[in-house]
């Protein structure tokens, strides 16, 4: 359940740029109507208006997910809130310049964020944040924990520079199916290997 938490600003930036792009006079008309006064000036063009109205939708989304957490007296965890901030800055830039570069961006700062954060933990802070996360349900040696510590940076890491060439050298909508399904599928793989890799070490430990 809180994996779709999690994904629901993402799953309504696919649904709404998808039914954009079915509906672009709709499209333009909304864009122009709600997003107007956002904009740097001049007329929305309809090859413009579903990106700019997904990315206002995700926006929302995310404001929305904060708002419902405190509004139940939950925690916000600290990705959360950087997630939060990367998405207002840059969806925020691409509906001010009605540049889609903004938001192509987003994905990549966001996974590089994860990738300083577990660096900045582990180097500074002495602190595996995987650890923390993930000690409750298994114990690992110490030296695996390392590892595994470092194969999520270096995985974030590598997602970040997929997300560009994929940004920049496919069209837009190919790289919006790449958002929803391909990250999504790459991090599902990844987590299937690392469980195939830890299970040697809970074994041991049992």
């Amino acid at each position: 359940m809180k994996f779709l938490f999690d994904l629901f600003p993402v799953i309504l930036f696919f649904g709404v740029f998808k039914w954009a792009e079915g509906h672009a006079d709709a499209a333009q008309n909304l864009v122009a109507h709600y997003l107007s006064g956002f904009m740097s000036g001049g007329a929305v063009v309809a090859s413009q208006a579903p990106i700019l109205l997904s990315t206002a939708v995700a926006i929302i989304a995310s404001l929305a997910q904060i708002a419902y957490l405190l509004a139940r007296r939950k925690k916000v965890d600290g990705m959360l809130w950087i997630s939060l901030t990367i998405i207002v800055v840059f969806g925020g830039a691409t509906i001010y310049f009605r540049d889609d570069t903004f938001i192509k961006w987003k994905p990549t700062i966001l996974y590089w964020a994860f990738a300083v954060a577990l660096l900045i933990s582990q180097v500074f802070m002495r602190k595996n944040l995987i650890r923390v996360m993930m000690e409750k349900q298994v114990q690992l040696p110490d030296p695996v924990w390392g590892r595994l510590n470092l194969a999520w940076m270096l995985f974030f890491l590598l997602m970040g520079l997929l997300n560009l060439y994929v940004a920049f050298n496919y069209p837009i909508d190919i790289w919006v199916n790449f958002k929803m399904f391909g990250t999504m599928g790459l991090m599902f793989a990844f987590i299937i290997g690392q469980s195939l890799f830890l299970s040697k070490y809970m074994k041991d430990t049992e």
